[in-house]
């Protein structure tokens, strides 16, 4: 064990909690969420210090992060947005006056995220406490996969790839699984762009996944024997099958896949959200681990504010 010096913050009580009453911010619902404890021991090895001065409480860190991407926000627009807004400052956990984090202090602490390789433990924390309030019953998943641009063309560890019309692009590949349901992403998997979506999507089912719907990249028995293994039944599109006559053939196939398509399609409103809303059009820093972590981060994040869409509609 070792011991670390850190910063006490949100000591004025009085102030903090005089400021914003009323204003039903969506940040203080998403800050009652969830229970903050275990992820607080999750991130309790920290340290994002700089020389010689005290670190900032972690848990303030990674609340602030999840803003950078609700927000959109780089480093350093996020150091002056927390020192600006009340409710970005009562989010984190930071009084009305008191001093908050420089950009350096992000950076210091997103590396320490990866070398720890903390991102799938606070992935999977918050997920499990988050599934626990919009799944009830398992319909079924969503497995899909989205190429995201690399930060630089010199990242040695993504790839090229070229899909059918579009232009070649250099990148990342996130594989997701997510509830057919609630649309909540619920297991995640990061390659190259190159990597073939049915071999990495095997990465991305959940346990006791159900029916599992995916396109025609996850044909073959390698994705539909993983899907066996974990319980679930595979919906593959099919671009082929036998019939009597061709307009036999293409009315079962019509049937075959039709509503395959109909629930899949809720995958791209995700994906959708990630990119148009998220930031996650670009990967913001170089190699395999740190886009690992951005794409977990965005999937906390998205998971967070879906679950309070639910809870609300469900209310």
């Amino acid at each position: 064990m070792f011991a670390m010096s850190r910063r006490w913050i949100g000591q004025e009580t009085f102030s903090f909690a005089a400021v914003g009453r009323g204003s039903g911010s969506s940040l203080d619902k998403l800050s009652g969420l969830i229970e903050w404890a275990p992820v607080e021991r999750a991130l309790a090895g920290i340290s994002n210090a700089a020389k010689g001065e005290p670190a900032w409480p972690p848990l303030a860190l990674f609340k602030a992060t999840l803003l950078s991407v609700w927000y959109d926000l780089s480093d350093v627009k996020l150091a002056e947005a927390l020192d600006d807004r009340p409710s970005l400052r009562r989010f984190c956990g930071f009084s009305p006056s008191e001093p908050t984090p420089e950009r350096t202090a992000f950076v210091r602490f997103r590396k320490a995220l990866v070398e720890q390789e903390l991102d799938r433990v606070l992935f999977e924390e918050v997920t499990a406490q988050l599934k626990s309030k919009a799944i009830r019953v398992k319909a079924g998943t969503l497995v899909d996969a989205t190429i995201v641009a690399s930060a630089s063309k010199e990242d040695g560890e993504a790839r090229w790839v070229k899909h059918k019309s579009k232009p070649a692009m250099h990148g990342f590949k996130a594989h997701v699984g997510a509830d057919a349901d609630t649309a909540l992403v619920e297991e995640v998997a990061i390659t190259p762009a190159n990597i073939n979506d049915g071999r990495a999507g095997t990465e991305a089912l959940p346990d006791n996944p159900g029916e599992v719907f995916a396109d025609s990249a996850y044909r073959g028995s390698r994705f539909g024997d993983a899907v066996r293994a974990k319980g679930g039944t595979p919906r593959i599109v099919a671009t082929g099958m036998w019939g009597r006559g061709e307009a036999e053939t293409l009315k079962r196939l019509g049937a075959w896949n039709k509503p395959i398509h109909r629930i899949r399609g809720r995958i791209e409103k995700i994906f959708g959200t990630w990119k148009r809303s998220y930031g996650l059009r670009r990967m913001r820093w170089r190699g395999l681990a740190k886009a690992a972590a951005q794409v977990r981060l965005t999937a906390i994040a998205y998971n967070l504010k879906r679950t309070l869409s639910i809870v609300a509609t469900a209310a």
